[in-house]
């Protein structure tokens, strides 16, 4: 019975994650991170792990909402280059954070973010 439940929970978080990035443009990380770490998942790792799951549900979301006429490619290039050095700056930081580093940091964004989305 356990196993089922095991089973039903990663089936559920998986299913939570792809409509958070569906819904809100990969926000899966907000739902993964969590879940990985309450599965016992070291802070790091579920992380690198959340990004291993976002990155497919991001494709298939970008390849919706480019076939419906969505998605404004020349904005979208706009940030790509930046965007790219912020992802290896933020791969080389996250090997050097400690686990509840990292946890306050995106325990932090995640509160500043709610609030300014909140402020409409």
């Amino acid at each position: 019975m356990k196993k089922y439940l095991k089973s039903f929970y990663l089936y559920t978080v998986g299913a939570l994650s792809g409509a958070a990035n569906g819904l809100f443009g990969s926000g899966g990380g907000i739902i993964t991170v969590p879940m990985l770490e309450r599965d016992g998942m070291k802070t790091k790792k579920a992380h690198a792990t959340s990004i291993a799951v976002t990155l497919p549900l991001s494709v298939i979301s970008g390849v919706i909402y480019f076939a419906k006429g969505s998605i404004d490619l020349a904005q979208a290039w706009k940030f790509i280059p930046c965007g790219l050095i912020g992802v290896f700056a933020g791969s080389k930081l996250l090997v050097r954070l400690s686990g509840i580093t990292l946890k306050r940091i995106f325990g932090a964004v995640m509160i500043i973010f709610g609030i300014r989305l909140m402020k409409g």
